[in-house]
C-alpha cells in the first residue's frame, strides 16, 4: 500500500514537471518579447487601418483583412481588454448600412471565409445579425449555384463544397467559417463537412514528407501555402469532436506536418519562402502560421511539450524582430497564386504591413495567453 501511494507520488509530480516546463517555455517572455506587448501594438495598430480590399477593381473586403481582424478579437479576448473587442464591433457596424456594398459576394472560398468574423462577433455580443450574416456565408459554402458546372455538381454528390479547387489556402478558407458555424449553432452537419474536405486534400495533396505543394501541378512547399494548411489543420481539431470518424485521419495529418516543420527550420528557428530551400529568404507570415500551429498543438496535448513547446518559443522571439518601429511586420510575401516555376517563388516582393503577415503574430499572441 506505502508502495503504491508513492508510485503515485511520484507519477504526480513528473506530471507536474512536465506541464510546468510547458508553462515555462510558452510564458515568461522578456521584456519587448511578451505576447501582451505585440498583441497590444498590432491590435490598436489594426484599429483605423484601411481596409484590405480584394484584388483588381471589386472593393469586398479582403480574406486577410478578416484575418487580422478575427486576430484582434482573439487577442482582445485573450488578453481580457474589452476595449479592443468592442473597437473591432464598431468596426464591423458600418457594414449593415453605409458599406454594405463591401461585403464579399458568396462565390469563392476566398470570399465565403468573411462569415467567421461575424460569428465570432456573434459569440461575443449575441447580436442575432452577426449570426445571420455568419451563416449565410457557412450555408452557401454548400448550396450549389443554379448555374453550377457538373464538375461542381460532382462535388456536392459526394458531399464536398462546390467551392473545392484543391490549393491548399482552401483548408483554412473553406474550413475557418465551418468550424465557426459549428461553434455557434452546435449543429454537427458545419464541422463534418470541414472535416471531410479536409480528410480529401489530406489524402490527395499531402506528400509523404508531410508538406503540401502549393497546388497538385505546382511542386513547390511554398511557406504561407504551407501555413494555410498548417492553421486549417489546427482550427478544425480545435473544434472537431473526438468521436468524429475524422478526427483520428486529420490528428495523424496534422501531426506528420508539424514533424516535419521542425526538420525544416532555419538557423533563426522559423522558415523560409519555400520551406525546404535553405538559400531563401525568411518568410514571416508562413513562419507565424507554423508557430501558431505549434502553441495550438502543445497547448492542446497534441505535440510533445518537450520537444516542440521550445520551438514554439524560439519561433516566437524570432519572429518579433520582424517588427518595425510603425508595428508593420516585414519580410511578408505578397498575395501570390500558384505557378510553376522555381525562380517566381525566389522573386516574389517581400512587404511590410500586409494583412497576410499581421493576422497570424496576433493569432500566436492570442494562443499564447490563452
Amino acid at each position: 500500500m506505502i508502495r503504491k501511494k508513492a508510485y503515485t507520488i511520484f507519477l504526480f509530480s513528473v506530471i507536474c514537471t512536465l506541464c510546468n516546463a510547458q508553462k515555462t517555455e510558452l510564458q515568461n517572455f522578456p521584456k519587448g518579447y511578451t505576447p501582451e506587448e505585440i498583441g497590444h501594438r498590432l491590435a490598436y495598430h489594426f484599429v483605423d487601418a484601411k481596409h484590405g480590399f480584394w484584388g483588381g477593381n471589386t472593393k469586398y473586403i479582403s480574406y486577410h483583412e478578416v484575418c487580422t481582424w478575427n486576430g484582434a478579437i482573439m487577442f482582445g479576448r485573450a488578453v481580457g481588454d474589452k476595449k479592443i473587442v468592442d473597437l473591432m464591433r464598431d468596426r464591423f457596424e458600418p457594414f449593415f448600412d453605409k458599406e454594405k456594398d463591401f461585403l464579399p459576394i458568396k462565390n469563392h472560398v476566398d470570399m465565403n471565409m468573411f462569415g467567421s468574423l461575424p460569428l465570432m462577433l456573434y459569440q461575443v455580443y449575441k447580436d442575432e445579425r452577426y449570426k445571420e450574416m455568419g451563416l449565410s456565408y457557412a450555408d452557401t459554402q454548400w448550396e450549389l449555384p443554379k448555374d453550377a458546372k457538373e464538375s461542381q455538381k460532382r462535388l456536392a454528390r459526394n458531399g464536398y463544397t462546390w467551392q473545392t479547387r484543391m490549393w491548399i489556402d482552401d483548408m483554412y478558407m473553406i474550413t475557418i467559417v465551418q468550424a465557426w458555424a459549428y461553434r455557434i449553432t452546435g449543429d454537427r452537419k458545419y464541422i463534418d463537412r470541414a472535416a471531410h474536405e479536409m480528410v480529401k486534400y489530406l489524402d490527395e495533396l499531402q506528400r509523404p514528407n508531410g508538406l503540401f505543394y502549393h497546388a497538385p501541378d505546382v511542386p513547390f512547399y511554398w511557406c504561407r501555402g504551407n501555413g494555410w494548411m498548417a492553421v486549417g489543420l489546427t482550427e478544425v481539431l480545435q473544434a472537431l469532436p473526438k468521436d468524429s470518424p475524422y478526427h483520428k485521419r486529420i490528428l495523424k495529418g496534422y501531426r506528420l506536418m508539424m514533424k516535419s516543420l521542425l526538420k525544416y527550420r532555419n538557423k533563426e528557428g522559423i522558415w523560409n519562402q519555400l520551406v525546404d530551400q535553405p538559400d531563401f529568404w525568411t518568410e514571416t507570415s508562413g513562419s507565424g502560421m507554423f508557430t501558431y500551429a505549434f502553441i495550438r498543438g502543445v497547448k492542446a496535448g497534441w505535440l510533445p511539450a518537450k520537444t516542440y513547446g521550445p520551438a514554439a518559443r524560439k519561433a516566437w522571439m524570432a519572429m518579433i524582430s520582424y517588427i518595425n518601429d510603425n508595428n508593420d511586420v516585414r519580410e511578408v510575401c505578397v498575395g501570390t497564386n500558384k505557378k510553376a516555376d522555381f525562380d517566381y517563388y525566389l522573386d516574389r516582393p517581400r512587404v511590410a504591413g500586409d494583412y497576410h503577415g499581421q493576422a497570424p503574430y496576433l493569432w500566436c499572441a492570442a494562443a499564447l495567453l490563452e
